[in-house]
């Protein structure tokens, strides 16, 4: 069995960890912050020392595997972290927050199950991760430039997935698309985009790339 002193270890460990990358998410004001974090961890880790105990209680007297329950975590971690998932417009917000509640859930397994030094490294990786890296973020993102994009199209359908695909193939992020039809028995749409263009990018590769594609007319960057 395990000491209940060691089990006392564990917890308070565990919510340290997990409270420390749960303070960084509180910081930008998260959806899962402090608390949500230190209870996942806290958790886990829990789940951890109860799957180990059953082992030393039972495994003289039967065929038992500690890590079946434990296994479970992360699975079911996967439905809390969608729900800080929020979908707005092209972009998708909440994906660091839902990865460090997982990786949170794995620091509470690791502690629960003795294994300190991994849990220590992997808090402070993840830290680093949460504050310095994103300021590298910060640094490529505003080599990108925003800019208007206007392409006249044919209304048919897969019109506008074409047209997104191409940019694709430059890197250019498109940040939303707004219809105009100026004509209502016209058979063109108006396609007036805001697109975040790669620094090192020419735009009359882009323009001439899609100029070359079929049913569409005008394109022009503002």
């Amino acid at each position: 069995m395990i000491w209940e002193l060691e089990i006392i270890i564990r917890l308070v460990l565990s919510a340290v960890l997990g409270g420390i990358i749960g303070l960084e998410r509180e910081a930008l004001n998260k959806s899962a912050g402090f608390r949500t974090h230190t209870l996942v961890s806290v958790g886990s880790c829990l789940i951890m020392i109860v799957s180990i105990s059953i082992y030393l209680q039972f495994a003289e007297s039967t065929n038992i595997d500690p890590g079946r329950i434990a296994a479970q975590v992360v699975s079911g971690i996967g439905f809390l972290g969608a729900g800080t998932i929020m979908r707005s417009g092209g972009n998708v917000k909440g994906l660091t927050t839902a990865a460090t509640l997982w990786v949170v859930a794995g620091i509470g397994l690791a502690v629960g199950s003795g294994a300190y030094l991994a849990a220590l490294i992997t808090t402070l990786i993840v830290y680093i991760s949460l504050v310095y890296l994103s300021k590298l973020e910060d640094v490529v993102s505003k080599r990108k430039r925003l800019q208007s994009l206007n392409v006249q199209v044919d209304d048919r359908p897969g019109q506008i997935g074409l047209v997104c695909s191409t940019l694709g193939d430059f890197n250019i992020n498109v940040i939303n698309i707004e219809l105009i039809r100026e004509k209502l028995d016209d058979d063109t749409i108006q396609l007036e985009m805001h697109v975040k263009l790669p620094a090192s990018i020419e735009t009359s590769k882009v323009i001439s790339s899609l100029e070359s594609l079929k049913g569409v007319h005008k394109v022009k960057f503002e």
